[in-house]
């Protein structure tokens, strides 16, 4: 370790010891400068790695020592998708009213829809991918922690209606804190809403992909996250109704070694596969063409 100063000590006693441990010239301003931009590195809760926010960026939010997945934003997963030029927002302009006269509600949607130049917690649309027609609903966890209002759910069950009139594919990524609390019952309404749409995709005979990133909790767990043809997640994300403390303290047991993540839902069943995200399109597009005659 290096000693840069060592306060019970005098000057002589410093001089005294060896001088290896002080090669290294004392730092002038240990203190962050003020001109240092912000964001420029992000590190790593599995391995604890620094990351540079170019490479981070390069490698698609994925941590270059151990694969560890960072949130990615609907867009940006959007066009790791999409065959390129073939995605088409639908629906764009829908945004939450405060329908239950929640204090404060409208100017904290107000603000998150400034700050993240997004209308609400998902983004919907046509796109192609690997040529195959599909209709697209990717949740954003940094509007409002993803939470599924009555505009995620509407959003959603119009894309699900859109593929069953176009002979699309549906494919929904969830990234979500579960039902926004501030609609009440109206938010709670929304996973039955999507899932009896859901229902007629798969009358109409049509594939519905779920993928299940970090994380993804409560009523969008309980809804239509979990109920694809095929489920697939992310590695190592977050997948669960309550979180781990809640479920230790009703239960009082202690939790499974993994609980609540992906490699956990895949040794029991409740997902399909695994896929990192760098294989993601190419496993969604072999899917399509599998399940799409």
């Amino acid at each position: 370790m290096w000693l840069g100063y060592l306060p019970f000590a005098s000057a002589n006693l410093q001089s005294d010891l060896p001088m290896g441990i002080f090669s290294k010239p004392l730092l002038r301003n240990q203190q962050k400068r003020d001109d240092m931009p912000e964001g420029l590195w992000s590190k790593c809760p599995d391995c604890g790695a620094m990351v540079h926010a170019i490479e981070l960026k390069q490698n698609l939010q994925v941590c270059p020592p151990c694969g560890f997945h960072f949130l990615l934003g609907s867009m940006d997963r959007i066009f790791l998708l999409a065959d390129p030029g073939s995605f088409e927002e639908t629906d764009a302009g829908l945004f939450s009213a405060n329908p239950l006269n929640f204090k404060g509600y409208e100017d904290k949607i107000d603000g998150l829809r400034k700050r993240t130049e997004m209308n609400d917690a998902v983004v919907t649309g046509r796109l192609n991918i690997h040529g195959k027609p599909a209709m697209i609903a990717v949740m954003d966890f940094k509007f409002f922690a993803g939470s599924m209002g009555s505009v995620v759910g509407e959003k959603i069950t119009r894309a699900i209606e859109t593929a069953i009139a176009e002979k699309r594919g549906v494919i929904i990524v969830s990234a979500s804190s579960g039902a926004r609390m501030q609609e009440g019952m109206l938010s709670l309404m929304q996973m039955a809403k999507t899932c009896g749409a859901l229902a007629k995709l798969g009358e109409a005979g049509l594939p519905y992909i779920s993928v299940l990133t970090h994380p993804t909790t409560g009523g969008v767990t309980a809804s239509f996250a979990t109920i694809g043809d095929i489920n697939i997640a992310e590695p190592k994300c977050m997948i669960g109704f309550a979180g781990p403390r809640v479920v230790k303290e009703t239960t009082h047991q202690n939790l499974p070694p993994g609980f609540q993540t992906a490699e956990f839902m895949l040794e029991h069943g409740l997902i399909d596969a695994i896929v990192p995200r760098h294989d993601m399109r190419e496993r969604i597009g072999s899917l399509l063409h599998f399940m799409m005659k």
